[in-house]
């Protein structure tokens, strides 16, 4: 159903607040071809979540799960930098709730990391024709209330926590998405006016692990070396012994875990 948004809800955009959804992605792309403007869905309970590359996203009670629905103009190239767009958002709401002590930080390529364990996790998802995106969907799910068990995630992948377990605080889903909302239309109204570089900037003043040796690793290939940064197409930049390599698309293992 619809909601009334807050008096601080940015303009020309939907704001929709369901119990109990499949994937709030999914319901976004069904909502799609109906919708006018940009809309927000928010879900209290997801019954089949997804996380990158067909994982399943655990999604207990009280934690935040919710898509953004865009219309956005260009190919997926340009789509996929929205991607920095809603780390960026999610890194704001994330202080502007908590405080600025809060140690939270942006693991490439859409992970929020609290504490160095993985808060928010970022997919996007989009339909289109001829090289164009013509419906883009931004889920994003965020461990408010609860985390999955260590056992629950793979062995190499980092210790999943929570905002209540590392804080104590507690952030309604409604709460975090009146801030998320509100971040998330300001750094794309950046984007939209100066171009990627002024987010790229920002994203790696708050990236995880920047300077460091990371592994990259695409199916059965890895790559271990410095994280250098990002280029203007939001592709890792790692300096390995054979030189730099940009790489599209990955997932990203720090040492130790």
């Amino acid at each position: 159903m619809s909601e009334a948004a807050p008096a601080t809800w940015p303009d020309g955009v939907a704001r929709h607040i369901l119990d109990r959804v499949d994937s709030t992605n999914a319901e976004a792309m069904r909502l799609a071809p109906h919708l006018s403007g940009p809309a927000w869905i928010l879900a209290h309970r997801q019954e089949a979540g997804r996380g990158r590359r067909g994982r399943a996203w655990a999604d207990p009670p009280g934690n935040f799960a919710a898509s953004l629905v865009l219309r956005p103009a260009g190919g997926a190239a340009e789509a996929a930098k929205l991607s920095f767009v809603a780390a960026l958002a999610l890194h704001e709401a994330l202080i502007h709730l908590c405080g600025p002590h809060l140690n939270v930080a942006l693991k490439w390529p859409n992970d929020v990391l609290l504490n160095g364990g993985k808060l928010s996790g970022i997919l996007l998802e989009s339909a289109g024709a001829g090289g164009q995106v013509s419906t883009l969907v931004i889920g994003i799910g965020v461990n408010l209330a609860g985390a999955p068990e260590a056992a629950q995630v793979e062995a190499t992948a980092l210790r999943p926590v929570s905002l209540k377990g590392e804080t104590g605080l507690t952030i309604t889903p409604e709460e975090f998405l009146d801030a998320l909302a509100v971040a998330f239309d300001q750094w794309q109204r950046q984007l939209q006016t100066y171009g990627f570089a002024p987010i790229r900037q920002a994203w790696l003043a708050r990236a995880a692990r920047l300077g460091e040796t990371i592994t990259a690793r695409t199916g059965k290939v890895e790559v271990t070396g410095v994280f250098e940064g990002i280029d203007e197409s939001g592709a890792l930049i790692l300096a390995t012994p054979r030189g730099k390599q940009a790489i599209p698309a990955a997932d990203i293992y720090f040492s130790g875990g």
